[in-house]
């Protein structure tokens, strides 16, 4: 290393990069500087994505003027070429030309692809590092391997950090990513993480296993990489910059869970009960993946979401009589030992609100639905005396719960002559649309009807009960209660509903907003 490249790291030290690199784009010189500009504010690390640009030499003046108007903010230069993934479709020479004039520029780091050192001469990338900080980057755009070899590759060529991308297939890909940087992050400066949908967890947990910093997107609409999470999304949800070894590992897992809001409530809850602890997503496309995952992270608390809440108990250590009786848990304890214990939530979710609002014993409860919800509603409401029926599209689930639960099965002719205290909706018709509803307006006769969806916020079926005089009880009020009895169990402390209520309230309305938005731009 030569003496002007130690003086440049010698620099960048005392900048203490921030956790979070944010990757900037634009189709023109003026539209790339203005985003900066806007996000310079709240975001003191960012990276030029010039390769975005048809012609990328045109914005380096504007990114000198932005440099010297903000000397606090450190920034990377990229311009990636279209053979490793980038934009950028000039030659070797001319790609390198425009590095070394961005670094001249101001910006004190420059990313340069494996494929383009490896071709380059050593003199050509000594006279960049001498400029900046290099970072020599490599993407894997299909799969998580051979991250050793890729390494020692990667440090035949001197540079100041070394980053590994590549795309996660399994959450397993996530934990091998990890293991790789906590292994070698006491040697190298390394950026590590997955992507990909199942690789987002890589974004938030990788700084905790060592990686120098996390790449995040402006918005949901200008992403640089599938899976990038957005700069507001990974300090307000996620805390990124308090994460530490110390920090424990919470999450949904779930086959989809995007959608869950679970991440923005448990987090609030988290942050308000100042528990060193971060709850993230995990898209588990399969049961073994999931298990591997959790007892390698290792993660201390799982909130288990279908398809896997029935499935899961067969592979738990342990659990509550409650939920071996429901025969479905959507809480998962990890012991120090490593063993799992499992607890059902669910039914404080039903029974809670329900408390609120009517005597359960002797109170006539239509449970709409056989599965792991369903199960988890009508054994609580069993237990505190109330009068339960059941009604599913398909006869043998729901006979079998009938019987274990010694409530009651009705056919769906039988509601024209019925009349309940509550009617709850259990199934999953309705889940993310207005259209659809698991009853028709002839058939609810009760005096309460819950629906366990929360997304929407006002299902069909809801208005139909509006109509039909009937008070709703949203699904809101079930996912929180259970949210809240899992953050209990989970910590020990209280969990602050208040809080969660208005987290969750004002991500509905934000996600409600956007369709809207969204449907109005396709007309």
């Amino acid at each position: 290393m030569t003496a002007a490249s130690n003086n440049f790291v010698a620099r960048l030290r005392p900048l203490r990069l921030p956790r979070v690199c944010v990757a900037v784009t634009g189709s023109d010189p003026g539209g790339m500087i203005e985003k900066a500009e806007a996000l310079v504010r709240d975001n003191t690390f960012l990276e030029f994505r010039l390769d975005y640009l048809s012609r990328p030499a045109l914005v380096l003046p504007k990114i000198k003027q932005f440099c010297e108007y903000h000397p606090h903010v450190a920034s990377i230069a990229t311009c990636r070429r279209a053979a490793n993934g980038g934009k950028f479709r000039g030659s070797l020479a001319s790609q390198l030309d425009i590095l070394g004039k961005a670094a001249a520029a101001g910006c004190q780091l420059v990313d340069v692809e494996l494929q383009t050192a490896s071709h380059c001469k050593p003199q050509q990338l000594e006279r960049l590092r001498m400029r900046a900080a290099l970072i020599l980057s490599f993407h894997d755009f299909r799969a998580t391997k051979k991250l050793e070899e890729t390494l020692a590759k990667m440090v035949a060529i001197p540079a100041d950090f070394y980053k590994i991308v590549s795309t996660a297939t399994t959450l397993y890909d996530n934990v091998a990513m990890m293991k790789f940087i906590e292994k070698n992050s006491g040697k190298y400066s390394l950026i590590g993480v997955c992507m990909g949908e199942q690789g987002i967890i890589s974004r938030v947990l990788s700084v905790r296993a060592g990686s120098v910093f996390t790449f995040a997107a402006v918005s949901e609409d200008e992403k640089t990489a599938p899976g990038q999470i957005t700069a507001q999304e990974l300090r307000s949800t996620y805390r990124i910059e308090q994460v530490d070894a110390a920090t424990r590992v919470y999450a949904v897992a779930g086959d989809p869970v995007a959608h869950s809001l679970s991440p923005a409530v448990m987090n609030a809850a988290l942050r308000r009960e100042t528990v060193n602890g971060v709850y993230v997503a995990l898209h588990a496309k399969t049961l073994k993946d999931l298990l591997t995952c959790v007892r390698d992270i290792p993660i201390h608390g799982l909130s288990i979401t279908m398809p896997y809440k029935e499935t899961i108990v067969s592979h738990l250590d342990n659990t509550d009589s409650h939920t071996t009786k429901i025969g479905a848990c959507n809480t998962v304890v990890r012991a120090q030992d490593g063993k799992l214990y499992g607890f059902n939530t669910d039914a404080a979710g039903v029974v809670r609100p329900l408390q609120q609002r009517i005597e359960l014993e002797q109170a006539k409860v239509l449970v709409l639905g056989a599965g792991g919800a369903a199960r988890a509603a009508v054994f609580g409401l069993k237990e505190r005396g109330a009068e339960v029926y059941i009604l599913n599209r398909t006869a043998g689930p729901a006979q079998k719960l009938a019987r274990s639960a010694r409530a009651r099965l009705i056919k769906r002719a039988d509601l024209k002559k019925l009349a309940f205290d509550v009617i709850i909706n259990a199934t999953p018709v309705g889940l993310g649309n207005t259209r659809e509803s698991p009853l028709n307006e002839n058939e609810i006769k009760a005096r309460y009807v819950f629906d366990m969806i929360y997304d929407p916020p006002e299902t069909r079926l809801m208005k139909m009960a509006k109509a039909a005089g009937a008070e709703v009880i949203p699904g809101i009020e079930m996912f929180v209660y259970q949210a809240a009895r899992q953050f209990e169990i989970w910590t020990g402390k209280p969990a602050p509903v208040d809080e969660m209520f208005n987290v969750v309230t004002v991500a509905l309305q934000e996600r409600v907003a956007a369709r809207q938005a969204n449907e109005a731009k396709k007309k």
